[in-house]
């Protein structure tokens, strides 16, 4: 089970500029980002799902410092501030927090070996100097991910299939026994034999290792076999949020419906109903005001377009939490109120 919380997210907001003209003035803000909350749990998977452009990987990256700097809001980890930290600081903490890439042929460098791309962590932070150590090092992380450390260990990417790439990405990953791993949608690029391999692997080092991932994918049954809870992300902000079984089981939220909905069935005799949405999703540069879904969304009412009193988020059971109006239908109390949207942002 799950332990104790070892990374708190608040408000989170990522923004990028929009620069025209000669001197790139600002003209504009893309909103990938625009107040995400969560927590993640030592030993925890939090899957993070919504469609594409909606803020996932962005979210993911800001929170490893990969995108910096932060517009806005904060992110605690192990206890430390994460957006306060710099140079030697930050570079400890990067030791206990990782990152498994989408793509298995774009993310290795074609010009290093194995050796050198699973140990390079290893001699930038100094946790082994002699290097036939760090060659046992890493041939123990190839057996861990079921590669082979004799003859896998000084061959290049491009002698490797795309699944095995992905295994080299993971030992990559976990060289540093960090605590927390981001999984970028880490089977997408794969076949699905291949990726039943994957998935069982990270559960299999999550059990050995106490890790938390969060969980960024497309694949809605990928994700309710492997995470605990899952958040459900709509252009910049986090709509639902619940135990895996019990959001795939009773969602509240219109968005979420319709993206459970859209699940295939392999069985030609099930007939299913199909949450069809109408409109095209809003442009991040200009989202709508008040709840960004309310555009598409036939149960709006005048409140939900309301940008000085945004929707608040409701929790409608343990650990359920829904920023929708109908979740007021479903007994929910509310347990966090929105920020107005012309409030100034914090930078």
């Amino acid at each position: 089970m799950p332990g104790e919380t070892i990374l708190e997210v608040k408000d989170l907001r990522k923004h990028f500029p929009i620069r025209r003209g000669l001197f790139g003035r600002t003209v504009g803000q893309v909103k990938a980002v625009d107040g995400v909350s969560f927590t993640l749990a030592r030993g925890e998977t939090l899957g993070l799902v919504g469609e594409s452009g909606c803020g996932k990987t962005t979210a993911g990256r800001t929170l490893l410092r990969l995108l910096d700097p932060v517009t806005g809001g904060s992110a605690t980890f192990l206890g430390k501030d994460l957006f306060a930290q710099r140079g030697e600081e930050l570079r400890r903490t990067r030791k206990h927090m990782q990152i498994i890439f989408q793509d298995p042929y774009g993310s290795l460098n074609p010009r290093m070996t194995v050796e050198s791309i699973v140990g390079e962590a290893l001699q930038i932070h100094g946790v082994v100097s002699d290097r036939k150590e760090r060659r046992e090092r890493v041939q123990g992380l190839l057996r861990e991910v079921g590669l082979d450390p004799v003859r896998h260990i000084t061959r290049y990417p491009h002698e490797f299939s795309g699944g095995q790439r992905q295994r080299i990405g993971i030992a990559r990953a976990i060289a540093l026994d960090p605590e927390f791993i981001m999984c970028d949608e880490p089977v997408s690029a794969l076949d699905v034999s291949i990726q039943a391999q994957i998935i069982n692997l990270l559960q299999s080092l999550q059990e050995r290792k106490n890790l938390s991932y969060l969980f960024v994918a497309h694949d809605l049954k990928v994700v309710e076999h492997i995470s605990h809870r899952v958040a459900v992300m709509y252009l910049g902000e986090i709509v639902e949020t619940a135990g895996s079984g019990e959001l795939y089981r009773n969602p509240i939220h219109p968005y979420t419906k319709a993206l459970l909905s859209a699940i295939p069935v392999a069985d030609p005799t099930v007939t299913t109903r199909r949450e069809i949405l109408t409109g095209e999703p809003p442009t991040p540069i200009n989202p709508p005001a008040g709840c960004h879904f309310h555009p598409r969304c036939r149960f709006a009412e005048d409140r939900c377009r309301d940008a000085a009193n945004p929707v608040p988020v409701y929790e409608v059971g343990e650990g359920h939490r829904v920023q929708c109006i109908l979740a007021e239908k479903e007994g929910g109390r509310i347990v966090e109120h929105r920020p107005p949207q012309n409030a100034p942002v914090e930078v």
